[in-house]
């Protein structure tokens, strides 16, 4: 089930608010690399930004966005030019060599809790991938322990498209241990019953584990990098950006 932040469609409105395209150094990475895709499907689509940009670009190819949360689907089902599907990959059609690119961008990946969860998501991006395809993916580097400025870094306020100002506060549950980092979010605006709020959890995968769930999935990794700049995955490096091919 997806977070209320996603799932829930005032909070979904505001996602965007909150992480705008030009604050985004992800975007500026994955976008040429869609651009330059014949077919390209989004895991975890969101609001569809980054294909809704690729097609206002002048991408001509198939652009398929899927997302388990209705809310934001119903803010990237605003534009009708890309395809848009309401599920995950245990729900998906079983594709068949059909995409030359597979991303999931926004840490998408590491609401993959489980690692039956992970094994059949891999799989299915597998088997979508045609034989030259790549799959290409970002994680937070665990090392970095980026977590423990996310009170400030994903708190704010934004000023909703009704002009109303809304207010975002995060928090991380302490003390955190092993992979799994939960925090909570928690947003208020005037004319609100109250405070909505949405409880979440992330999976933090080193490099390795991460080679080995790709490796079972029949994929390795052709190149990885620690930064958006793509600098070298370094033990300080805050991300872990991957590109895996199917073997």
């Amino acid at each position: 089930m997806a977070d209320r932040l996603f799932s829930d469609a005032r909070l979904a409105a505001l996602y965007d608010l909150y992480a705008p395209w030009d604050d985004r150094d992800d975007f500026a990475f994955y976008l040429p690399l869609v651009m330059s895709a014949r077919s390209v499907l989004d895991v975890g689509c969101g609001t569809g930004a980054l294909l809704g940009r690729a097609r206002e670009d002048g991408h001509t190819g198939r652009l398929c966005g899927l997302d388990p949360a209705e809310g934001m689907l119903t803010v990237a089902r605003e534009r009708p030019d890309v395809e848009w599907l309401l599920g995950d990959l245990t729900t998906a059609p079983a594709w068949d060599g059909e995409f030359d690119l597979v991303v999931m961008t926004g840490h998408a990946f590491q609401v993959l809790l489980g690692d039956d969860e992970l094994r059949v998501a891999l799989s299915a991006i597998a088997a979508a991938l045609s034989d030259q395809g790549a799959f290409v993916f970002e994680t937070r580097n665990p090392l970095a322990r980026e977590w423990e400025d996310w009170h400030v870094r994903y708190s704010g306020r934004v000023v909703d498209a009704d002009g109303a100002v809304v207010d975002g506060r995060c928090e991380v549950a302490r003390p955190v241990e092993g992979e799994f980092v939960s925090f909570t979010h928690t947003y208020t605006g005037p004319g609100w019953d109250g405070p909505l709020r949405s409880h979440s959890t992330l999976r933090f995968l080193g490099p390795e584990a991460l080679s080995g769930f790709l490796a079972e999935a029949g994929l390795v990794v052709a190149e990885q990098y620690g930064d958006w700049n793509r600098g070298p995955l370094t033990a300080d490096s805050p991300e872990i950006i991957t590109t895996a091919r199917r073997a």
